[in-house]
């Protein structure tokens, strides 16, 4: 046996002559799997100026020194790409997408919180976007609640400020209900909205976030800043 069976760490083998040389290579890729952030997992092609430590999750279709490591970890320690097996299980932070995944066995899932044997399971997501407004008495977000989730809540914060003529506030919400996320909330740059459902609302298909302007119409140009916090479920497989 000349690696470890999880994350193919190198072996120091009996008698061997520069045994410094595997001992920092095996450290060189604990270092990078320890707390492990993932740059990408959707990347084929290997970085032209990798870091040291650098650590990736290659993507289905490889190429160059990546090419038939599809599905691995790449980690850049000592001048070269090492491989390391993904298997179920495994969590890491996935910098190029801002959140936690989870391995499933076959592939990173963004936000995976619970699996089944099946692979069903349930899927924590935070969607943000900023949204610049319209002018008119209500700016329309559109679809930006995802069809099949469970809503928690709702937060924001004003990016630019907010204008209208006789505009003294704003509301949030979707059709039907205007206020579901807030309301009175302030125009101001830098001020925030936390709207909490106090029951969790699920949404069928996608919906509008809506603004409303209150005392008066926006104008066009301000822009906040929205995450809609939800879950998700993925179904078990046939």
């Amino acid at each position: 046996m000349s690696e470890t069976s999880r994350f193919a760490l190198p072996l120091l083998q009996a008698a061997q002559a520069q045994k410094h040389v595997t001992v920092n290579e095996a450290l060189s890729r604990i270092d990078g799997l320890m707390q492990l952030t993932l740059i990408s997992v959707t990347k084929n092609t290997p970085p032209v100026s990798p870091q040291e430590g650098d650590a990736y999750g290659v993507g289905a279709a490889a190429v160059n020194d990546w090419a038939g490591q599809e599905g691995r970890i790449a980690v850049y320690v000592n001048g070269g790409w090492s491989f390391v097996p993904a298997t179920l299980g495994m969590r890491a932070y996935i910098r190029d997408q801002n959140g936690w995944a989870g391995h499933d066995g076959s592939g990173w899932v963004l936000g995976m919180q619970t699996l089944s044997p099946n692979g069903a399971g349930m899927v924590q997501k935070v969607v943000e976007l900023d949204h610049t407004l319209t002018a008119g008495p209500v700016s329309t977000v559109s679809y930006a609640i995802p069809d099949q989730s469970v809503v928690f809540g709702v937060t924001g914060r004003v990016v630019t400020e907010i204008t209208g003529t006789g505009l003294t506030g704003f509301s949030l919400g979707v059709a039907g209900s205007a206020n579901r996320y807030g309301s009175g909330l302030s125009l101001a740059q830098g001020s925030w909205l936390r709207g909490l459902t106090g029951t969790p609302v699920t949404y069928y298909s996608a919906e509008d976030l809506i603004l409303t302007g209150e005392g008066g119409d926006f104008e066009a140009g301000g822009v906040i800043r929205l995450a809609i916090h939800c879950l998700q479920f993925a179904l078990p497989t046939a």
